[in-house]
C-alpha cells in the first residue's frame, strides 16, 4: 500500500511541485486547498491519470480549528492513514506596524502558525502509527526580517520555533523539520514585493538568480524519504543569499 502525504496549499505554486514530486516518489497525495478548487481538481486529475486513485482532494480553511480537525479526520478516513505532512499553505502580505489590523494579524497567525499547529495535533495518532514525519515550509526572513512584513515574519518565526520544539517532543516516533526558501517564486501581487526589492535580492545572491519550485520539492522529498537521522533542522534553500545578508 502506498504511503500517504498531505500537502496543505498544494494546488499551485510550490505546493503543486511538492505534490508532483512526492507523487513521482510513489506517495498517494492528500491535496489540500482553500479556494483554488479549479487548480486542485486539474492537478488531482493529472495525478490520477498517471496512477489510478493516487490523489484525494480536501478543502478547508486552516484559520478555522474546526475545519482543521475535520480535514484531519477526512484524510485519515479517505486515505487510511498518514505518513507525511507538509505544512506549505501560507499567508503573505505586508503589514507596516502603523497600520496593521487585528484582522490581519489573526489572519497571518492563523494561516502560518495556528493552522499547522492544530493540524499536527489532529494527525498525531496517524503519524505516530506510521512513524511519520512533518516538514514545515518556513522562510529565510525568519532570521533576517523583511521590512514591513513584521506580522508575517513573526508567524513564520513561531512555526520555526514549533519545528524545533516538536522535534524534541515527538521523537523518536515522529521527525519534524523545516525548509526556509529564498527567492523561488515572486508573490502574485507585485505591490507587496516590488521590482527594486526583487532586483536587490537577486543581486545579493551568490548564484545571481531565483531558484525553482523543484528545488524545494526535492528538499522535501529528501527530508521525507532519505533523512531518517535528521530532525529539528531547518534547511535553507536560497542560493546562498543568507551568506551575504
Amino acid at each position: 500500500m502506498a504511503k500517504v502525504a498531505l500537502i496543505t496549499g498544494g494546488a499551485q505554486r510550490i505546493g503543486r511541485e511538492i505534490a508532483c514530486q512526492l507523487h513521482r516518489a510513489g506517495f498517494t497525495i492528500a491535496l489540500h486547498y482553500r479556494s483554488s478548487a479549479a487548480q486542485a481538481q486539474t492537478l488531482a486529475q493529472q495525478l490520477c491519470d498517471e496512477r489510478a486513485d493516487s490523489c484525494h482532494l480536501f478543502q478547508a480553511d486552516l484559520e478555522s480549528v474546526t475545519e482543521v480537525k475535520q480535514l484531519a479526520e477526512q484524510v485519515m478516513s479517505d486515505c487510511g492513514g498518514i505518513d507525511a505532512l507538509v505544512n506549505n499553505a501560507s499567508g503573505f502580505y505586508s503589514t507596516p506596524i502603523e497600520t496593521c489590523t487585528e484582522e490581519q494579524m489573526d489572519n497571518l497567525l492563523g494561516a502560518n502558525l495556528k493552522g499547522p499547529y492544530f493540524l499536527i495535533q489532529a494527525l498525531l495518532p496517524g503519524l505516530r502509527q506510521s512513524s511519520g514525519c512533518i516538514v514545515n515550509i518556513l522562510d529565510l526572513h525568519v532570521h533576517r526580517p523583511l521590512r514591513h512584513f513584521n506580522a508575517y515574519c513573526a508567524s513564520k518565526a513561531g512555526l520555526a520555533s514549533l519545528t524545533r520544539g516538536l522535534a524534541v517532543e515527538l521523537g523518536p516516533q515522529i521527525r519534524v523539520n523545516g525548509i526556509a526558501p529564498g527567492a523561488i517564486l515572486w508573490p502574485d501581487s507585485g505591490d507587496d514585493y516590488d521590482a527594486e526589492t526583487r532586483r536587490r535580492m537577486l543581486e545579493s545572491t551568490p548564484l545571481k538568480r531565483k531558484g525553482d519550485p523543484a528545488d524545494i520539492a526535492r528538499t522535501v522529498q529528501f527530508l521525507v524519504c532519505d533523512a531518517p537521522f535528521i530532525t529539528g533542522d531547518v534547511i535553507t534553500v536560497d542560493g546562498g543569499w543568507s551568506l551575504m545578508n
